[in-house]
């Protein structure tokens, strides 16, 4: 949909329905008298005096709607036209970036805030970074302030930008914005972190299966929801109540599994690793939050189901050369790890990797990860057997002319089979192109 802004209210007897006209920044290095240039009972749109007032009233309508939907969708930001409104405040040629208030906070008067600047021209026209950087400041709004409680306790897990980075692609669809979203999407799920370790893709393997899968926007105000209700919070001046501390990366993944309704603790290893940013291992931490947060409760993630290859035994037709324990060993088949690869120098039409479970069992669906680099080595085409004596294979699986799109891209591959093998058999013979062949997972699964 095009969503549209609301038409201008009519006045209200209440004074506060009237922002004030011109409001002295008084935070941070801001110090600009700024100017009112729109607003209804919902935004209220301030300039300085460097802003162009012509080609900029767009950001009128865009603000509008962002803000109206988020309402909507996450509930209110305040108990009165004053506290529920949000005040968006523009900069030309100064304070390059932009900061989020929230009106649980009085460095901005207690007032829900963006306040943005950019360089020379900045909001004539409508560029990318103008549209997205105006949503996202309203993202931080919604972690700080969500369901009347001050603080965001996972800030310190997803920092700046991760949560922003779905909120931003949701509000463009409920905008139906399809060009700019197509683009967002699209740097979004080429891009990696630092953190919690190294080449983590936390928009392509985390907030957007997530968001896809388990509801979209719905999910995403789950989690708040969850947070309200759950985690501790204390209370301070004016009843104002602050979340008393920031999550755990086992609490962070318990979280998310309630807001989804299913387990997300497998996807949570291959998108983070086993361990949180500053290097602890997050799987205590994730049983303990099972117990102390025992009223979040859900099942397992159907999307992974069980996975067989954690005991199961590996064997290649060809090796690294450095052997299967080596870096890029074929050890680094199963270990739940997308950081890490399998490489294979001279690649033939007849390699393949065979799996023994500790006992026969039935699989109906594997996990392939890309490697990191070289798309190239990417395998093409591949059959999946199953066998009970290593001679006589039935085929389970047969794909041609598969494409990874991004780097350490999780795909799975769903099957029927009732049978439980004592043997799984994933015969590679087409690489998309290079003499060599790499893989970074494949994990048999019983969904």
């Amino acid at each position: 949909m095009n969503a549209q802004p609301p038409a201008l209210p009519k006045p209200s007897k209440d004074s506060s329905f009237y922002p004030p006209y011109t409001w002295q920044e008084h935070w941070f290095d801001h110090r600009q008298l700024i100017k009112r240039v729109h607003f209804n009972n919902n935004v209220a749109i301030y300039f300085d005096d460097d802003v162009s007032r012509e080609k900029t009233s767009w950001l009128f309508g865009l603000v509008d709607s962002a803000w109206a939907y988020t309402k909507k969708e996450y509930g209110s930001f305040g108990n009165s036209d004053t506290t529920n409104r949000l005040f968006a405040i523009f900069h030309t040629n100064k304070y390059g970036g932009g900061h989020p208030g929230t009106y649980l906070a009085s460095r901005h008067d207690f007032r829900n805030v963006i306040d943005l600047g950019a360089g020379a021209n900045a909001w004539t026209n409508q560029t990318d970074w103008e549209l997205s950087a105006t949503i996202h400041e309203i993202s931080h709004i919604v972690e700080g302030a969500s369901k009347g409680v001050r603080e965001s306790p996972a800030f310190d897990i997803w920092g700046d930008s991760k949560w922003a980075e779905i909120y931003v692609y949701d509000i463009y669809n409920y905008l139906g914005r399809t060009d700019i979203q197509k683009r967002v999407l699209d740097e979004c799920m080429e891009k990696t972190d630092a953190y919690p370790r190294a080449n983590t893709a936390w928009f392509r393997n985390w907030f957007f299966p997530i968001y896809e899968q388990y509801g979209k926007v719905k999910v995403l105000n789950r989690f708040f929801e969850l947070l309200a209700a759950h985690f501790p919070k204390r209370s301070g001046a004016n009843g104002i109540s602050t979340y008393a501390r920031r999550m755990t990366m086992g609490e962070f993944v318990h979280f998310w599994s309630g807001a989804s309704g299913v387990d997300l603790s497998i996807r949570a290893q291959m998108t983070f690793g086993n361990k949180d940013r500053s290097g602890a291992d997050w799987w205590p931490q994730f049983e303990k939050a099972k117990k102390d947060f025992s009223g979040i409760t859900y099942k397992a993630d159907l999307t992974y189901g069980t996975i067989i290859s954690k005991q199961a035994l590996l064997e290649v037709s060809k090796e690294n050369e450095n052997g299967s324990n080596g870096t890029e060993g074929s050890s680094k088949l199963t270990d739940l790890d997308n950081n890490t690869k399998f490489l294979v120098q001279g690649f033939k039409p007849t390699f393949f990797a065979l799996q023994i479970p500790a006992a026969p069992a039935v699989s109906n669906a594997y996990i392939l990860t890309s490697g990191n680099d070289a798309p190239a080595r990417d395998p093409k085409t591949w059959i999946l057997e199953g066998s009970q004596d290593k001679l006589n294979w039935t085929v389970l699986d047969r794909r041609t002319k598969q494409l990874f799109t991004y780097r350490n891209e999780i795909k799975i591959f769903d099957f029927i089979n009732t049978v439980a093998y004592k043997y799984y058999r994933l015969r590679i013979m087409e690489t998309a192109g290079d003499a060599d062949m790499q893989l970074s997972e494949w994990i048999l699964l019983k969904k």
